[in-house]
C-alpha cells in the first residue's frame, strides 16, 4: 500500500482529475527560464505573461494594445509590504476590472479591462502546473500544484502522503505558511489554497487558520459525496471545475474589515481577514439567487420537481410569485455571511436592485449591519442603517440601488391600518432574518384599545407586519433566512416566503466542523430551604 500511495501518486491523480475537467497540464520544468521552451524570463516571475496577454486581448477585443499593455503593468505593479493588502488589491482588479485610459481619435478615453471572462468560463485558459520553481529573497520553493487561469496563479495545492504517519493536513498547512513567508509574490495573486493528504482535503484563504479550512462535501450541491470517494476527488470535481472556480473567485470571497482602538494611544488600526465560502454557503446562495430570479420573473409557469424536507420544493412555485423561499442554516454555520454573499451576487444578477434587510430586534440589526459593513467591497456599495420611519421612507423612494437595514417595527403605521405605499418597483428584494418569527399577519384581528394611562377605552382592528410591508412594498420579493427549523405544520412561513431553498441542519454543521457539538449534562441542583420554606414545603 505504502509503495503505491505516495505524494507522486496523489499528485498524478489530482492532475488527471483536473485534466478531465478541461485543464491543460504542463510540467513546470518544461516552461522554466532555463528550459528550451521558457515562459518566464527568470525564476522570480510568478505570472505566465504571454498567456495573460493573449487572454486579455481575446476577452477585450475592442481595446487597443496600449491599454492592454497598461493592464499588464498594473497587475505587476502591486507592491504593498503586506501580503494581504496585495492580495486584496489584486482581487479588486480581478473582480471589478482594471481601469485604463488611452488615446482614440485625438481624445482621452477610459475603459475597463477584464482579466477573466466570468460570463463564459470556456473563453479562459485553465492550466495545472506541477513542480513550478519560484526563487524569491534567495529562497527556492516549489509548490506541488498551481492552477493558472489566463496565466494568473489563482489556486495553490499542497499535497502530503496519507500513508506516512509523520505527515498530516497540518503538515501541508505548515508548508503553505512557509511558502507565504518565502515566496509571498505567488500569494499576491492567490484566490484560495487547498491542502490534502490524498484522502482528506480542505480549502481556505491565505489568512485562514487551519481550523477555518473546510472540506467540500458535495460535487453537485444536491447530495453529499459517498465516504468511499476521497475528499480530494470530491473537492476537485465540485470546487475546481471551471464554472465553480470562477464563481467562487468573483462572488464568494470577502475581505472583512474590523477596527480596533488602542486604549493607551487612542490610535485606531484596521485589520482585514479574507474569507472564502464553505460548500453549504456556496450552494445555498446560488439556489437562493436562482429562486429569486424565478420569483421576480414576469412570466407565469411552474417547474415540476420532487418534494423536499417534507415541504414542496421552492422550484415548484410559479414564476413571478414574489416568494424567493427560505434558507434554513443552523446557528453558527455562517448564516450572516451567506446573506452577504447572496446580496453581493443578486445585486449583479438583478442589475442594481434595492436590498432591504429586516430583523425584529435592534441588537440583531446592529450585528448583521456590522457584518455587511465589513464586507462592502463585495456589495459594491456601503450599506445604510435606518434610524427612523422618515429615513426609511426616503431610502426606499429611490429609482434603484441601496442595501438598507431596518427593524420590522418601523413598518407599523402611526395611525390606522394601512401603511403608505413607498415604492411600486419590482426590483426590491426583502431579506428577512429569522423569517418565521415576525413576518406573519395578513388577516385582521380585534384587540383592546387603551389610552395613555393603560385603561381600556374600546376595541380596534390591527394587522400583522406582513400586511403592512406589502402595503409599503406591494411588488417586492421576499427571501427568508433562519437558523432554526420550520415545522412542517407551519403554514405562515410558506405563505409569506415560499418553501425551502436550502437546508443545512445542526447534524450536518457538527459533522463538517462548521459549528461545535452540543452536549447536555444532567445534574441535581442543591437547594437550601429556610425555616419558613420548610414549613411551606410541608
Amino acid at each position: 500500500m505504502s509503495e503505491r500511495l505516495n505524494e507522486n501518486a496523489i499528485e498524478t491523480l489530482a492532475i488527471e482529475r483536473l485534466q478531465a475537467l478541461g485543464f491543460n497540464y504542463v510540467y513546470g520544468p518544461d516552461i522554466a527560464p532555463d528550459s528550451s521552451t521558457p515562459e518566464r524570463e527568470n525564476f522570480t516571475e510568478v505570472l505566465l505573461l504571454a498567456r495573460l496577454k493573449g487572454a486579455i486581448a481575446r476577452i477585450n477585443p475592442t481595446l487597443p494594445a496600449t491599454a492592454l499593455d497598461e493592464t499588464i503593468k498594473t497587475v505587476q505593479r502591486i507592491s504593498s509590504p503586506e501580503l494581504l493588502a496585495n492580495n486584496e488589491a489584486f482581487h479588486r482588479l480581478l473582480t471589478e476590472g482594471v481601469n485604463v485610459s488611452y488615446q482614440k481619435d485625438g481624445s482621452q478615453r477610459g475603459d475597463l479591462v477584464w482579466l477573466i471572462d466570468f460570463a463564459n468560463p470556456d473563453n479562459n485558459e485553465f492550466l495545472v502546473v506541477n513542480q513550478y520553481t519560484i526563487i524569491e529573497n534567495n529562497q527556492n520553493k516549489r509548490p506541488d500544484l498551481i492552477l493558472f487561469v489566463n496565466g494568473l496563479p489563482l489556486v495553490v495545492i499542497e499535497l502530503k502522503n496519507a500513508v506516512d504517519e509523520n505527515t498530516t493536513l497540518n503538515s501541508a498547512y505548515k508548508q503553505l505558511e512557509t511558502y507565504k513567508q518565502a515566496i509571498p509574490s505567488l500569494f499576491s495573486y492567490n484566490g484560495f489554497v487547498v491542502i490534502s493528504d490524498g484522502l482528506e482535503a480542505k480549502a481556505g484563504s491565505i489568512s485562514a487558520g487551519l481550523s477555518r479550512f473546510m472540506a467540500w462535501k458535495s460535487a453537485d450541491g444536491k447530495t453529499d459525496a459517498s465516504h468511499l470517494v476521497s475528499q480530494l476527488e470530491t473537492l476537485i470535481n465540485g470546487m475546481l471545475n471551471k464554472a465553480t472556480l470562477l464563481d467562487l473567485i468573483r462572488h464568494f470571497i470577502v475581505f472583512e474589515k474590523s477596527s480596533k482602538e488602542d486604549i493607551k494611544t487612542g490610535q485606531i488600526s484596521i485589520s482585514a481577514v479574507k474569507k472564502l465560502a464553505a460548500y453549504h454557503q456556496y450552494y445555498a446562495v446560488n439556489a437562493a439567487v436562482i429562486s429569486t430570479l424565478r420569483a421576480t420573473a414576469d412570466a407565469a409557469g411552474v417547474a415540476q420537481t420532487p418534494a423536499n424536507y417534507g415541504l414542496p420544493d421552492v422550484r415548484t412555485q410559479p414564476k413571478g410569485d414574489r416568494k424567493a423561499g427560505v434558507v434554513w442554516h443552523t446557528q453558527g454555520s455562517g448564516k450572516s455571511l451567506s446573506m452577504v454573499f447572496y446580496t453581493g451576487k443578486i445585486v449583479l444578477a438583478l442589475d442594481n436592485p434595492t436590498i432591504l434587510v429586516i430583523t425584529d430586534r435592534n441588537d440583531l440589526d446592529d450585528q448583521l449591519f456590522d457584518t455587511f459593513a465589513a464586507s462592502s467591497q463585495l456589495l459594491r456599495q456601503e450599506p445604510k442603517q435606518v434610524e427612523d420611519r422618515q429615513q426609511l421612507k426616503e431610502l426606499l423612494k429611490v429609482a434603484s440601488g441601496g442595501v438598507i437595514f431596518t427593524t420590522i417595527q418601523k413598518f407599523q403605521p402611526e395611525e390606522g391600518n394601512v401603511y403608505e405605499t413607498l415604492s411600486e418597483r419590482r426590483n426590491i428584494v426583502v431579506i428577512a432574518d429569522e423569517a418565521h418569527r415576525t413576518q406573519y399577519g395578513f388577516r385582521a384581528k380585534t384587540v383592546e384599545d387603551k389610552n395613555a394611562a393603560g385603561d381600556v377605552i374600546g376595541q380596534k382592528i390591527v394587522y400583522g407586519f406582513a400586511k403592512y410591508m406589502r402595503d409599503a412594498l406591494p411588488y417586492a420579493t421576499y427571501l427568508g433566512f433562519t437558523g432554526t427549523p420550520i415545522e412542517s405544520t407551519d403554514v405562515n412561513t410558506p405563505a409569506v416566503f415560499g418553501n425551502y431553498v436550502d437546508v443545512y441542519d445542526i447534524a450536518q454543521a457538527v459533522e463538517d466542523g462548521a459549528t461545535v457539538r452540543i452536549y447536555y449534562e444532567s445534574r441535581l441542583a442543591k437547594v437550601q430551604l429556610s425555616e419558613d420554606g420548610r414549613k411551606l414545603r410541608l
